[in-house]
Parts: C-alpha cells; sequence; structure tokens
C-alpha cells in the first residue's frame, strides 16, 4: 500500500542519484475508507497505514518475516500493527518509557482529543461523531471519561501508534536531508468535519454544539468542475480564533513545522476570502464570497515561527487582494503549465510569464498527467503546445514540458513522478469534484530505470538546478508516502 519502510529510503536514493533536493507529498494525516488526504481524522496526527511494519518487525515486536504474508488490505495492516504496538508496550525498557512519555506530554496539546476521538469513533462503529450520543457529541469531559474507563490500554496503543510514525518519519526525513533532499509538506487550509479537530475544539468553527453547520467549505466553478466543488468541510469562526491569537492555528503550524522543512497551504485564496456555501446546497454554485482575516493570521505566525517556510497554492479565482496578500508575506506562487495554452500569450501560466517568486508545475495531483492531458486535448491546443514548445510530433512528451518548467525562473520547479515515468491515461492521483476511485495510484521501481535518471540529472544540472550535498542544517521545528512529486530549486 505504499509506506515509511525500506522504499520510502530507496526513493530518496533516488531522488539524491537523479538530482533533485525536494520531495514534495500529500498530506499524512490519517483519512476516512476513501483515502482522501484533505479529509483527515486530525491535522496533527500521521497515518498509521503509512506506518513500516518492516521497522517494527527489526524490533522483535513483529515476525522477521511478517512482510512475507502481507496482505494489500487495510484491516490486515491494522491488525498487524496492532499486535505489534501490544507487544513493544509490553516489552517496554525504561529508556523507550520515558521516550514514549516525554512524547506525549509534548504533544499532549492535539494527542489526548485525537486518542480519545479515535477510540470513542472505533467504539460507535466508525461512525461519524455527530451521530453519537449527546453527551459524547458534545465532548462531555465526564461522559467522555466514562465511556473510555475500560479502554485505557487502546487509548495507550493510540498514542503509541502516533509515537512510532513520528519516529519513522523524524528517521526518514534525517535520511533525506543526508542524501541532501528537503521535505515538503501539504496543509489542507479546512479540515474534515468528523475529525478530532472539530470534535475536540467546535469553537474554532462555524457549527453548533453537536457538530451540525448551517454553512459549508467549497471552490465556485473553475477549470475542473462547471458546478464548483462542494468539499462540505465546517468553516472557521474567525471572530472566536482571534480572541486567543489563532492558537489553534499557531498549534496546527508547530506541528508541520516540526515534521517538514516546507509547507504549502493549500487553497490558499481562502485565508483572503472563502467561498461560503449554504449546508443544503447540493453543488457549490449556490455560494458567495466572505472576508478572511490572513493578514493578521499571516502576522500571528510570523512572529510565533519568525521565519515563513510556506508556499502558497493560488490556484483558481486569484484576485489582486489575494496576489497582495501573497505578496505582503513574501510567499511564493504556483504556476501549472497544464493551465497554460488557452491562446493567450499573457497567460501567467506560460513559462515565458513566470516570475522568480513562484514554483513551476508541470501538473499537479489534481491534474491528470500531462501526457494523458495532452492527448485528449484538442488539436488547436495540441498545436499551441507543441509550437511554444518547439517540439514535432516525434518529440517524447512529457519530456519538453519538463525542460519548459525547469528553464522557467520560478526558483523552483515541481515534477509528478507520472510525468518523470512518462505515464498516460488512467495514472491520475485525483479527479477534483469526484469522491470515488482516486489517491490510489503506486509506481512501480520497474518503470523506473537508470536511463530515466540519468535523463533527469542531466536536465537539472543544464538547467541550473542540480542542488547536491546534505541538508547544512536540521530545520528549526518541535520534536516531531505518498511517492507524487519530486522537485528541484536554484
Amino acid at each position: 500500500m505504499g509506506d515509511l519502510s525500506h522504499n520510502a529510503y530507496r526513493f530518496v536514493e533516488f531522488l539524491a542519484a537523479a538530482g533533485q533536493s525536494i520531495w514534495q507529498v500529500l498530506p499524512l494525516g490519517p483519512t476516512h475508507v476513501d483515502g482522501c488526504p484533505y479529509q483527515c481524522l486530525s491535522t496533527h496526527a500521521g497515518s498509521n497505514l503509512l506506518i513500516s511494519l518492516d521497522w517494527m518487525a527489526d524490533r522483535g515486536w513483529l515476525p522477521a518475516d511478517i512482510m512475507d504474508h502481507c496482505q494489500p488490505d487495510r484491516q490486515w495492516r491494522l491488525d498487524v500493527l496492532e499486535t505489534a504496538c501490544k507487544k513493544a508496550l509490553s516489552q517496554m525498557d525504561d529508556e523507550m518509557r520515558s521516550d514514549f512519555d516525554r512524547f506525549c506530554r509534548q504533544q499532549s496539546y492535539w494527542l489526548d482529543d485525537y486518542a480519545r476521538f479515535i477510540v470513542l469513533k472505533e467504539l460507535h462503529d466508525n461512525k461519524p461523531w455527530t451521530e453519537w450520543p449527546a453527551a459524547l457529541r458534545r465532548c462531555d469531559r465526564e461522559a467522555v471519561a466514562r465511556s473510555l474507563s475500560d479502554h485505557a490500554g487502546t487509548l495507550l496503543i493510540r498514542k503509541f501508534e502516533q509515537y512510532v510514525f513520528f519516529q519513522q518519519w523524524q528517521e526518514l526525513r534525517h535520511y533525506a536531508h543526508q542524501h541532501g533532499v528537503y521535505l515538503f509538506g501539504d496543509l489542507p487550509i479546512f479540515v474534515s468535519g468528523d475529525s478530532a479537530d472539530v470534535w475536540a475544539n467546535r469553537e474554532c468553527f462555524s457549527v453548533d454544539e453537536d457538530g451540525v453547520a448551517s454553512v459549508v467549505a467549497g471552490v465556485p466553478p473553475d477549470a475542473f468542475t462547471a458546478e464548483g466543488q462542494r468539499w462540505g468541510n465546517p468553516l472557521y469562526d474567525w471572530k472566536q480564533l482571534k480572541r486567543d491569537g489563532f492558537a489553534w492555528w499557531l498549534d496546527r503550524l508547530r506541528t508541520h513545522f516540526g515534521l517538514f522543512d516546507i509547507v504549502r497551504i493549500d487553497h490558499f485564496r481562502g485565508l483572503e476570502s472563502y467561498w461560503e456555501i449554504p449546508e443544503s446546497s447540493p453543488t457549490a454554485m449556490d455560494g458567495c464570497w466572505r472576508k478572511a482575516p490572513g493578514a493578521e493570521l499571516l502576522t500571528a505566525i510570523q512572529r510565533e515561527f519568525n521565519d515563513l517556510p510556506l508556499v502558497a497554492e493560488d490556484l483558481g479565482i486569484i484576485t489582486n487582494a489575494v496576489n497582495e496578500l501573497r505578496r505582503e508575506f513574501s510567499l511564493p506562487g504556483m504556476k501549472v503549465l497544464q493551465f497554460a495554452f488557452d491562446g493567450d500569450s499573457n497567460n501567467a501560466h506560460l513559462p515565458h510569464n513566470h516570475t522568480v517568486d513562484m514554483v513551476a508545475y508541470t501538473g499537479t495531483h489534481d491534474n491528470d498527467t500531462t501526457l494523458s492531458w495532452f492527448q485528449s486535448a484538442d488539436p488547436t491546443e495540441q498545436h499551441r503546445v507543441r509550437s511554444y514548445l518547439q517540439c514535432g510530433d516525434d518529440d517524447d512528451l512529457p519530456w519538453p514540458m519538463i525542460r519548459s518548467a525547469m528553464m522557467s525562473v520560478a526558483n523552483t520547479s515541481i515534477l509528478p513522478m507520472q510525468d518523470i515515468l512518462g505515464l498516460g491515461t488512467g495514472h491520475r492521483m485525483n479527479l477534483p469534484g469526484t469522491t470515488t476511485g482516486n489517491w490510489q495510484w503506486r509506481f512501480d521501481w520497474a518503470q523506473l530505470d537508470e536511463h530515466r535518471t540519468h535523463q533527469l540529472r542531466q536536465m537539472t544540472e543544464t538547467y541550473s538546478r542540480l542542488c547536491s550535498g546534505p541538508v547544512p542544517c536540521e530545520s528549526s521545528g518541535s520534536e516531531a508516502c505518498n511517492l507524487s512529486l519530486v522537485s528541484n530549486g536554484r
């Protein structure tokens, strides 16, 4: 299924061999059954499905040959992980016990509520918390304590899973740094309504005491969908968040800056204005724009963390106000080549219109693969692409697009792994506006030969994007895979 095991380390080695200096990943949180990483059960926790079972077998908590019996099944992995955690907790020496206790104390600002939420959810057949009994729904502390009084062991296991995830991730991050690779995370602007975050902090959201929202998040009609996208996430109560200095957001960033060297704010424009949709509306078309205190929030983040290692996902309907907010805090924006060829020479996504404070993509996880996109384009657009890229019918797309992204003056260039592998139809990661069939793409090492690795490194070097050697120092942040995007920067 893809995890933080040997293949993740091998992927870092591939990045280093290919001259890449940044690995961008999708959000790493625990997902609902649909697998969408933008609708997680927690904005802080790591997905227990990403935990390496090999790592646990190496410590004697699982049979050494456990992966020989591996089944590509979610429940199998969870059952095996549960067994390993129980054994680890029963065999824990004083040093590990002390380290685990320290982790629990340091992460208590989210870990305690997360563990309670997950165990309660399990006890209620994984139903959304809005369908729990009223006292639990309203997070009544006495009712929660009574319900969990016989489940102290399970609570401990859920916390230990997070201890293992964070330790595995930091070990992988350290290995990446040794190979000159920074880790680039993704922060969804909104959180799932069915999450520990909303359940335990409903005062931060526009929901009533039972978690019911009268308005929800989304985006209006755009290049992806004619009816817009009705995400259904609860919106923030910005007035409440401002009262305590955006403490909930600062905690959220504290976790992410502890995991990643760079963080992308997904749907950045929602920090300037967000699209508010009546909960009763079946589509996003009936929404309206509402102002958000983005400058105040970013000022608070800057005051708390000094630096802002952030990238603004500024795609979609972008106004001058959104651009001004991004520039005020010197945040790089995004340009996507697949959006460039509408026939307008002033199109901001065309490489000759890029600026240094940009990240240039051939496509993102929300786009089709570049080859499939090109093959499905109409003849007029195909002609524009070939004319602009100066490539003929025999040229090996998507490599002319990759070359154009690397030639851009944008400080950073990012390439989906599907494009590096030259994959076409059937290899898309996500189709916005749909809820099935997404987030399932995986690559196989057989698809990646030495020629392709050499080709990528050579092109990276040609356009002065080659950064080699270890990361100078560990990034600051609190203590603390999707193999989808690779990147290189100047």
